[in-house]
C-alpha cells in the first residue's frame, strides 16, 4: 500500500464512503508500522460534492476530459503568442465544451443519486475553466483527485482561487451544523434590511451579467453550429463527388479487366497458331531435305 494507490481509491469513492475508508486505511498503515504513510493518508480531505462530480467525470470520461485540457494548452499558447484571432476562436470553443462537459458531470452525478443544482453545475464549470487556465489544476482534474471546487477569473494561474464554501474540511461539517442550530434569529433592523437589499442588488447585477453572458454564448454557439453545418455540407458534397469518381474508376477498371482478358486470350490463340505454323515449317523443311538427299 502506498499513498498514490490510497489517494486514487479514496477519490474514486462516493463522498459518503470517504471518511470510513480513510480511517480504515490509516489503521492499516499504522498496523504495518508505516506511521508516516498513516499521517499522509489522514491529511487527505474528503471531496466536496462538486469536486467529487469533477473527479467522477475524469474517471468515467477520460478521453473527453483530456480533449478539454488540450484546448487549455492551445489557449495558453495563443495567449503567449498574442494570437487574437486564435484566442477568440478557442475562447468560444472553450465556453461550448465546458458547458457540455459540465452537463455530463451532472448526468453522471444524477446516475449516482447526487443531483447537482444550478449553483453546483456552475461551480463544476468554473473548476473546468480553472483547469484550462492552470496546469496544476489540470493535473488534479486529470487524476480525479480534486478536494474542492476552484473558481476562475480571467485566464492564467493568477486568476485562480479556491471557492471558500468548498474549502471546509469534513471534520468541521458537524460542528458547523451544530453551531447553526444554536444561533438565535437576529432582530430585523434597518441595517439588516439595508444589507439584504445590497445583497439582493448584487444578486440582480450578477444575474443580469449571467443573462448577458448566456445570450452571448448562445449567439456564439449558433454561429459555430452554422459554420459546422456548412462544413458538414461541404464535406458531404465532396464525398458525393468522390463517390462519383470512384464509380467511374470502378467502371474503367472493369472495362480494363475485360480488355485484358480478351487480349490475353488472343495472345494465347496467337501462340497456338505460331506453334502450328512452326511445326508446318519444320515438316516442309524436312521434306525438302529428304528430296535433296
Amino acid at each position: 500500500m502506498d499513498l498514490a494507490d490510497v489517494t486514487d481509491e479514496l477519490y474514486s469513492l462516493d463522498p459518503s464512503e470517504f471518511v470510513a475508508v480513510r480511517t480504515a486505511r490509516v489503521k492499516e498503515a499504522k498496523a504495518a508500522g508505516e506511521k508516516t504513510l498513516a499521517t499522509e493518508i489522514g491529511r487527505l480531505r474528503k471531496p466536496t460534492v462538486v469536486a467529487w462530480a469533477v473527479n467522477t467525470l475524469a474517471r468515467e470520461l477520460p478521453e473527453e476530459v483530456a480533449g478539454l485540457l488540450q484546448l487549455g494548452d492551445a489557449l495558453r499558447d495563443a495567449q503567449r503568442h498574442l494570437s487574437g484571432a486564435d484566442l477568440r476562436k478557442l475562447t468560444g470553443q472553450r465556453q461550448q465544451v465546458v458547458r457540455a462537459i459540465a452537463g455530463k458531470a451532472g448526468e453522471l452525478a444524477a446516475e449516482r443519486d447526487h443531483e447537482l443544482g444550478e449553483g453546483a453545475l456552475r461551480e463544476v464549470g468554473q473548476t473546468l475553466h480553472a483547469a484550462l487556465a492552470d496546469p496544476a489544476v489540470a493535473n488534479l482534474v486529470r487524476a480525479g483527485t480534486l478536494e474542492s471546487a476552484v473558481s476562475y477569473s480571467g485566464f492564467g494561474p493568477a486568476g485562480l482561487s479556491a471557492v471558500p464554501t468548498e474549502a471546509r474540511s469534513d471534520t468541521d461539517e458537524q460542528t458547523a451544523v451544530e453551531t447553526t442550530t444554536k444561533r438565535t434569529t437576529p432582530r430585523r433592523t434597518k441595517a439588516d434590511r439595508s444589507a439584504k437589499r445590497e445583497a439582493a442588488e448584487r444578486d440582480l447585477t450578477a444575474a443580469k451579467q449571467a443573462l448577458q453572458e448566456a445570450q452571448a454564448d448562445l449567439a456564439a454557439a449558433r454561429t459555430a453550429a452554422d459554420r459546422a453545418r456548412d462544413d458538414v455540407d461541404d464535406i458531404d458534397r465532396r464525398i458525393d463527388e468522390l463517390r462519383d469518381e470512384l464509380d467511374r474508376a470502378e467502371q474503367q477498371r472493369q472495362f480494363a479487366r475485360t480488355t485484358e482478358r480478351a487480349a490475353s486470350e488472343a495472345a494465347r490463340k496467337s501462340e497456338r497458331e505460331l506453334e502450328r505454323a512452326s511445326r508446318r515449317v519444320q515438316k516442309a523443311q524436312d521434306g525438302v531435305d529428304d528430296l535433296a538427299d
